[in-house]
């Protein structure tokens, strides 16, 4: 099993990277995939009265930033775990394609949990990977509970939606993004497990930068912002939102220690407007947003008054959305689940 991460955490309170660190996870990355572009669409800037820089993270092998940090734990699994079998871990899709895309490509066995009701596409996707697909439960956290069982039953080495080298690897799109862009105000990212917003503030740290964080949660799906706002888990009875990226009950402790105190604030948004986020996208960019992709778009058009005449930056993290939902979104609609 991986080490409790919180250790690691806990001795880097000020930094959780140092840029060597990150310029290796960058190389790694870099061998197996490109680095992604950053674009200040025009469009946008006339319809938000401020630059805004897209980091296309739909723009992956896997159509999200997710196959980063699973690029970076395979290696780090293969190195101090010469002898696994396999890996098993839980998703609603993005996490669970780039896990079975690095494990299978190492000569790994992966298995993936997904609850029932699952993106169709999703599912599609991490089998074509190579993952075996057991679908369990009814949202995420169950999911998780039968993959801890089976990897325990079946000696595989679960994977954790967060962890220090998930981390580190995650890290690199900021990395990019900031060195390429360091003169961005404000960055928005959203929030499900962690890893994008603590890779953020790791790129923003290692660089030295005074970028300020923003995160972004769903309305139905506010664990996050919760539990950064009380100091403490605080975690939710359900999380039903189209943006299944953030569809996230309990926030992971770890995460909750840098993005509690590293992230200038967090912002709610409405399913509503992350279906209005992803038309503006595809209308101003020809740019396909699922809906957790779309989230930090649409905390920038809720805050576009306070954005005006500044430089900011949004993370388009994935681009994996359903075609019946993005026919539903595309004619005025919002998915329901």
């Amino acid at each position: 099993m991986p080490p409790d991460p919180r250790s690691i955490w806990t001795k880097r309170k000020k930094q959780i990277f140092s840029r060597d660190e990150l310029i290796a996870a960058a190389e790694l990355v870099h061998s197996r995939m490109p680095a992604t572009a950053q674009y200040a669409w025009p469009l946008l800037e006339a319809r938000l009265g401020c630059k805004v820089w897209v980091k296309h993270e739909n723009h992956t092998p896997t159509g999200s930033f997710k196959v980063r940090g699973a690029l970076t734990f395979i290696d780090w699994l293969k190195r101090t775990q010469p002898d696994c079998p396999g890996i098993i871990t839980a998703t609603r899709g993005n996490h669970g394609q780039g896990q079975a895309m690095a494990a299978t490509q190492a000569g790994l066995r992966a298995v993936i949990c997904a609850p029932h009701g699952n993106s169709i596409e999703k599912n599609a996707a991490m089998r074509a990977f190579g993952a075996e697909l057991v679908e369990v439960g009814t949202d995420f956290e169950a999911a998780r509970d039968e993959a801890l069982r089976i990897a325990a039953e079946e000696g595989l080495t679960f994977v954790p939606s967060f962890h220090h080298e998930l981390v580190r690897g995650v890290a690199t799109y900021a990395y990019e993004l900031l060195l390429a862009q360091p003169q961005i105000d404000t960055l928005y990212v959203p929030i499900g497990l962690g890893s994008g917003i603590c890779g953020c503030i790791a790129a923003r740290d290692a660089l030295g930068l005074r970028t300020k964080i923003v995160g972004v949660v769903s309305e139905h799906a506010p664990a996050a912002k919760l539990s950064a706002e009380a100091g403490r888990i605080i975690a939710t009875d359900s999380a039903r939102t189209f943006a299944d990226g953030v569809a996230v009950r309990e926030p992971a402790q770890a995460a909750l220690d840098i993005y509690g105190p590293g992230a200038e604030r967090i912002v709610t948004v409405t399913e509503e407007a992350v279906a209005e986020a992803i038309r503006v996208y595809y209308r101003d960019t020809h740019n396909l947003a699922e809906g957790a992709g779309a989230a930090a778009l649409a905390a920038l058009m809720l805050e576009a008054g306070a954005m005006r005449g500044r430089e900011v930056a949004v993370i388009l993290c994935g681009g994996n959305i359903d075609t019946g939902w993005f026919l539903t979104v595309m004619q005025g609609g919002v998915p329901k689940l």
